[in-house]
């Protein structure tokens, strides 16, 4: 029994790894031509007697190349009591694997294997050791000496530990399923990468070059195998080219146009083709970094948004790091659920942010500018211009992600990324409809446009409170607000107390898949903050053009009453994300009460801010350096989440969790970021932005000065969105 125990640990020890994100990179009901990674080359290189052949004749006359194998694959993991029960093996090494043997070549193939740590072998029994002949000893006085009393326990992994170990599976499974950063275990389990001859399966290889694993019963399942060269073209790819090169071909005509008649020929401006030149890099980039100060403008809006996108990235830099690939992901989880992290918990609250400041310009930018019988008339106007300045820099990026994206870089967690390309080539149809919080939310293109989604879905139902919002009489327009948005909290409610999902995405409990396709992604559910930003924007019009003025101690109290609102909704979070919080009541009330408390909170913030009632915090959400990011914020949401995912794919060794070293990372994430979406901002989002006012008259507006061209935007908004129509007849003062 005690040599089967360490027979068994020896198998352990060189088997044994983390469970990891492993995808079903194979789906039936999808082609086999969408897929990035060519299904038929890996059967169509498989050859039960070709393997055999290089099996014997590595193991019987080339122990280098066999050693070659062992080293690129079957490894010990480092960091197994901090959780780790994964290693990649070496990945570029195995690949790079070609020798030729006196009848054929041989070349390496890289897999994965998942083996459940519950296993039940049927391990080989030892010989028998020869008895010692009986001595007579010598009765001796053995000296007293102060033994240590052996606890036989203490050699077992703590109890503690493996707890752990499953909240923390539990915990990955969660970020998995609101996050679709994998296809998460459901159980511990060990995932090892194998280096072997591409002829050959993975237990032919097995038990060939190491040891019988058929004979001890030892249980596991291939989760996928990459070739050199296993990346095919596909149709899309070529689409993606010819398009690109026509934008790049129209984008330096009509910079040449640009350029010759506004530097050279100086030609007036009036006589300039807006369409000729709505290409051009010289204007488009004048245009962004180009501001003058508009009446009637919300400047804090520009500080808020840039805040908010930065929290976003950062939220999705420690979401993806502690759901990646870790050599101490109990460290990682420790931190996750400290105090240090509630920041981070806190973070799906900037989408929030965001819902309440689209809510509010929509009432803030039509109320005035419309009538109730403008409104209807040219509603399908109103649909097209939000619909069409969503689509540029969507569609673009889901055919990015769905080609090129694919051809960056590699790695032996790169199917991830080709997980993403496969879903934008089978799904990216749902994304470009907004309807992907819907139709198939497991498979959607674009994982984080969820928001678009519901953004889109709240500003094509936004007529129907604006009806009543457009007449003549303020009550009426009050109680529509006020019912609305009550009616959305209550029917939250009313479905998160039905439901009963948790309070929190990788809490150790609930479906997770359910979590995220019916509350996380759910419309009903993320409302209410857009309704709450309506009320805000309304009273935003109605002292538009005023002087308001709130007595001092009005001002304090509404000021305690935002930052205890703020405070409580970031600290109730704390316990929430204890791995052994069961509180089904405080659950439903957060997923009910929290985002909209974090709404009011935020619009006073705005409403504040706007009137003067700011002080030193909208002199710094004011500032001129966060104009250009607040341009392009709306880029940098759509292209952050991919590029960290690329980063992450690429990794060939488990990563080290601090806090310091993730934050190294979203610096670095964050440059990428702006760097990417200038590019797309300046080639793709401000060209067809003209377009659609030169063909939908998006750019008229009815304002006092001049305004400025392209404005900062909501995340995602028209262009210059905040710039609102001016009542100039409108000074007096209202008193509050």
């Amino acid at each position: 029994m005690v040599k089967s125990k360490y027979l068994l640990f020896a198998v352990l020890n060189i088997l044994f790894n983390r469970p990891t994100n492993g995808y079903m990179i194979i789906n039936n009901e999808d082609k086999m031509s969408n897929h990035g990674f060519d299904l038929q080359l890996y059967e169509d290189v498989l050859d039960p007697e070709l393997c055999q052949e290089q099996i014997n004749f590595i193991r019987r006359n080339d122990t280098m190349l066999l050693a070659r194998f062992l080293d690129a694959g079957i490894r010990t993991p480092r960091g197994f009591f901090e959780g780790n029960f994964v290693d990649l093996g070496n990945y570029f090494p195995c690949l790079n694997i070609e020798q030729a043997l006196p009848t054929s070549v041989v070349g390496g193939k890289y897999c994965r294997i998942r083996i459940p740590l519950n296993q039940q072998l049927e391990l080989p029994t030892l010989p028998t050791l020869p008895d010692f002949p009986d001595f007579e000893w010598p009765d001796l006085p053995w000296p007293e000496l102060p033994w240590p009393e052996l606890n036989p326990n203490t050699s077992r992994i703590p109890r503690s530990t493996l707890d752990q170990l499953s909240r923390f599976s539990q915990m990955q499974q969660g970020l998995d399923a609101t996050f679709h950063t994998g296809r998460s275990l459901s159980s511990i389990a060990i995932s090892v990468a194998v280096c072997l001859p591409k002829a050959c399966t993975t237990r032919e290889a097995i038990d060939g070059l190491m040891f019988n694993s058929t004979a001890i019963g030892l249980q596991y399942e291939d989760m996928y195998c990459r070739l050199p060269n296993d990346k095919p073209w596909a149709a899309a790819d070529y689409v993606a080219i010819a398009l690109f090169s026509l934008i790049g071909l129209i984008t330096i005509l009509s910079t040449s146009y640009d350029v010759r008649h506004t530097v050279v020929l100086k030609t007036d401006p009036k006589r300039i083709s807006k369409l000729f030149q709505a290409f051009s890099l010289y204007t488009n980039t004048r245009r962004l970094f180009t501001y003058t100060p508009a009446t009637g403008t919300i400047e804090c809006l520009d500080g808020i948004r840039v805040f908010a996108i930065l929290w976003v990235i950062v939220g999705h830099t420690f979401l993806l790091h502690v759901n990646s690939t870790l050599t101490n992901p109990l460290d990682g989880i420790k931190w996750f659920t400290s105090l240090g992290g509630l920041w981070i918990n806190n973070a799906p609250m900037s989408v929030d942010s965001f819902f309440m400041i689209s809510g509010l310009l929509v009432v803030y930018t039509t109320v005035g500018k419309l009538t109730r019988r403008k409104l209807f008339q040219n509603l399908h106007l109103y649909y097209l211009n939000r619909l069409l300045r969503m689509f540029p820099i969507l569609a673009t990026f889901v055919l990015i992600q769905a080609t090129f994206l694919h051809w960056v870089s590699d790695g032996p967690m790169w199917n991830r990324v080709v997980f993403e390309t496969h879903n934008c080539r089978v799904f990216w149809w749902t994304t470009l409809l907004y309807i992907q919080n819907y139709a198939s939310p497991d498979r959607m293109c674009l994982p984080h446009s969820w928001y678009l989604a519901i953004d889109i879905q709240l500003h094509i139902l936004s007529p129907l409170v604006l009806f009543w919002i457009l007449g003549t009489r303020r009550r009426v327009a009050w109680v529509a607000l006020t019912i609305t948005t009550v009616a959305s909290i209550t029917a939250a409610t009313v479905y998160n107390t039905i439901k009963q999902f948790p309070s929190t995405p990788i809490a150790p409990h609930g479906d997770y898949t359910t979590f995220s396709n019916l509350y996380y992604f759910n419309t009903l559910t993320r409302c209410s903050p857009f309704f709450i930003g309506m009320m805000y924007g309304y009273l935003l019009h109605l002292c538009r053009g005023k002087i308001v003025v709130i007595p001092k101690t009005s001002v304090a109290i509404l000021w305690l009453c935002a930052f205890t609102l703020s405070t409580t909704v970031f600290g109730v979070t704390y316990p929430l994300f204890d791995v052994t919080w069961r509180n089904q009541t405080v659950d439903t009330l957060y997923n009910s009460l929290a985002r909209p408390a974090w709404a009011v909170a935020l619009g006073w913030l705005v409403f504040a801010c706007h009137h003067g009632y700011g002080g030193p915090i909208n002199w710094f959400l004011c500032l001129r350096i966060w104009k250009v990011p607040s341009r392009i914020s709306y880029a940098m949401y759509i292209t952050h989440f991919t590029i960290m995912i690329m980063f992450v794919s690429t990794v060939v060794v488990p990563f080290y969790f601090t806090a310091q070293s993730v934050m190294f990372n979203f610096y670095r994430d964050l440059v990428i970021t702006l760097v990417v979406s200038f590019i797309l901002t300046l080639f793709v989002d401000s060209p067809f932005s003209t377009l659609i006012k030169i063909f939908l008259g998006g750019g008229q507006r009815r304002t006092e000065k001049p305004v400025v061209v392209d404005g900062p935007k909501n995340l995602p908004s028209t262009v210059a969105y905040n710039q609102a129509y001016v009542d100039t007849e409108s000074k007096i003062v209202a008193k509050l």
